[in-house]
């Protein structure tokens, strides 16, 4: 009878593939070895795109933030309308598709709530109070709000239904000082536009829309900012279209990313 020496050897060799094949697996599940997990192992973050309605002063801080989160979550779009939030609430309840909005105040929030668009309760996410803007180097001489009554100075406000249009009217009720612009504008960056162009003399805006102009205003603080303080709420809205990624960018607004942020363009703290 014909013997075959290497049957043996192999059959020895192939239990040692197996048993190195089954410390591998065991050193995977339990952490201790160096085998890496796959990808299809891991929890994959949203992805995909959502539109986001901010209020107008939130154009330069949300702009950056969205960039911010795009960098960091590669395969997820974030795209923004800014406008006066009042106009924003109009839009969606009129049907437009946005997956998240950022309200300057409160009560356009509650707008939403009450037509349950709003998905779940909103969150609180900044601050910001009003400011008197004016021309570079403040050629009219304004130092208060009694100033802005006088005559010869243009001044603009925000209409009364936009956040800074009712912040005004608080300043108003607070003070008795009674203003007479020459326009009312249906959001702050309007506002800011016809004082930077030199179609206003003074205009009252945010804290945060001053600090922004990049030297093409200057601010006049004024002590009754502190009666009119704008609570900014943001929520995800009932139709929206990728809830996941929603969630996760009004989340990161709120993030300690997200309020440092807001904290260098002036916002306060909710």
């Amino acid at each position: 009878m014909t013997t075959h020496p290497r049957k043996p050897i192999l059959l020895i060799a192939a239990v040692a593939v197996a048993a190195l094949a089954l410390a591998g697996c065991s050193a995977a599940d339990t952490g201790t070895g160096s085998a890496t997990p796959t990808a299809s192992s891991s929890t994959a973050g949203p992805s995909g795109g959502i539109t986001v309605f901010a209020a107008a002063s939130l154009q330069k801080t949300f702009t950056t933030l969205g960039r911010q989160y795009e960098d960091a979550h590669p395969g997820t779009t974030i795209t923004f309308s800014f406008a006066g939030s009042s106009d924003l609430v109009t839009q969606i309840q009129n049907g437009a598709p946005a997956d998240v909005f950022a309200s300057a105040d409160e009560a356009n929030m509650a707008k939403l709530a009450k037509t349950d668009l709003a998905a779940g309760s909103p969150q609180d996410f900044a601050t910001n109070v009003l400011e008197i803007a004016v021309a570079p180097g403040n050629p009219k001489g304004i130092r208060d709000l009694s100033d802005l009554t006088r005559s010869g100075v243009q001044l603009v406000t925000c209409a009364t239904p936009v956040p800074c249009g009712a912040a005004t009217a608080k300043v108003e009720q607070a003070t008795g000082v009674e203003f007479k612009p020459v326009s009312e504008e249906q959001s702050v960056t309007d506002v800011l536009g016809k004082v930077e162009s030199g179609q206003a003399d003074a205009g009252l805006v945010y804290v945060t829309d001053v600090q922004g102009a990049g030297g093409k205003v200057d601010g006049v603080p004024f002590d009754a900012s502190s009666k009119a303080v704008n609570t900014y709420p943001i929520s995800v809205l009932r139709d929206a279209s990728n809830p996941r990624l929603a969630a996760a960018f009004t989340a990161y607004v709120r993030s300690d990313a997200g309020r440092k942020v807001l904290a260098d363009a002036g916002f306060g703290a909710p």
